[in-house]
């Protein structure tokens, strides 16, 4: 395990993809150097700003006038904050906007906001005109350790989360550090839990660092956070270089993700579960599930379970607003969910489980049967708990 970063240091970390390779830069403060950036990768490129109503009465501001200092001339697009952006609908205005803003294939698209602005003005640059640029400046910690990196973009369907996208990566990702410290305690919990998904499929010593310091990340120490925002960048490009397409290796980023998207979309893409919250319960079934098969002892499950509600996530089914509401206790609705995932092939579902802390698998081909009886066990302990 490397030492933190010293929070002054802006940091760069490469994907490797050929011809499509592009950095991410991690420091504090850096919004300030997006218009400089933007520049010398694109000279005499317009710019348009997709963002979200709530980032756009904070941030907007500076973007622009870094853009402005930089001589690049800038438009905006809004979209309503929250999951519900990542439709069809909102895929179709910010498509309609950028059109109208005569972005042309010179030009870039900057994608200012979380991960619902990042997935969705991404998806929109991979359309437009057949590809536009495009960079990511996220804003939320969920947005800086997973969505912003790997070129995913996509919106939701009526049938499940992410369902319709593209791979399309960005040409830069600008991490400012800074913009976390103004972020709601409930949004920067989420996000934590994407942190904690790296240590669990890949890196024990991390996870272990994580379990000594994050009471200094959760403090607002930057260089506790810029530490943990790298080494979750790092894991995810080395992941990216190796399976840009998530055709091997970069299944394994999705360790929580089959079961916290069913409960995603069970409770309607809404704010009573953050796409973090839903990893969180996720990463702790996943876990419980895969000591229920012997490949790791249940003590391994607890110990993940005690970290993340330690940190206030959520890690029951219980925990889950109006968690007694039709689809949250049915196990049938959920394996239903869960049979919508992007991982299925000819109808088997695929987990992501781990041997251990530190090590996750993809399981391939599992059978419907046992994930079932498993949801059931814990609803029933669930339903009683919760009565």
């Amino acid at each position: 395990m490397t030492a933190p970063l010293r929070a002054s240091e802006p940091v760069t970390v490469p994907v490797a993809l050929g011809a499509r390779s592009y950095d991410i830069v991690i420091g504090r403060g850096l919004l300030a150097s997006l218009g400089s950036r933007v520049a010398a990768l694109k000279p005499g490129a317009k710019a348009a700003i997709v963002t979200d109503a709530n980032v756009e009465r904070v941030l907007l501001k500076d973007a622009q006038e870094a853009l402005v200092a930089a001589g690049i001339a800038a438009t905006e697009v809004s979209v309503p904050p929250g999951e519900g952006s990542k439709s069809i609908a909102m895929f179709e205005h910010v498509c309609d906007a950028l059109i109208a803003a005569r972005i042309e294939r010179g030009d870039v698209v900057i994608a200012l906001g979380g991960g619902v602005v990042g997935d969705l003005a991404g998806f929109c640059a991979a359309a437009v005109r057949r590809g536009l640029d495009y960079v990511q400046v996220p804003t939320t910690l969920l947005a800086q350790v997973d969505s912003s990196v790997g070129g995913k973009t996509a919106i939701n369907s009526c049938h499940g989360k992410n369902l319709i996208g593209a791979f399309y990566q960005p040409v830069l990702v600008v991490i400012d550090t800074l913009l976390l410290d103004s972020l709601p305690a409930r949004e920067f919990r989420a996000g934590y839990a994407e942190v904690v998904k790296y240590g669990l499929l890949g890196d024990a010593g991390f996870f272990a660092w994580l379990d000594a310091n994050a009471d200094d990340l959760f403090a607002g120490r930057a260089a506790a956070r810029e530490h943990a925002i790298a080494v979750s960048c790092r894991m995810k490009a080395d992941i990216v270089a190796r399976d840009e397409r998530e055709t091997g290796d970069r299944a394994l980023l999705n360790l929580g993700h089959t079961f916290g998207h069913a409960l995603e979309a069970a409770t309607g893409f809404s704010d009573r579960l953050f796409h973090g919250e839903g990893v969180a319960i996720g990463m702790v079934l996943a876990a419980e599930f895969s000591a229920s098969l012997g490949m790791i002892p249940p003590s391994d499950a607890v110990r993940i379970e005690r970290h993340l509600a330690e940190a206030g996530l959520p890690t029951h089914l219980q925990d889950v607003a109006g968690f007694a509401q039709e689809g949250l206790a049915d196990a049938d609705r959920l394996m239903a969910l869960m049979a919508q995932d992007k991982k299925v092939r000819r109808g088997k579902l695929t987990f992501i489980l781990l041997e251990a802390i530190g090590r996750a698998v993809i399981a391939r081909d599992v059978e419907p049967a046992p994930v079932r009886d498993f949801l059931v066990t814990k609803l029933s302990g669930n339903i009683a708990s919760a009565k």
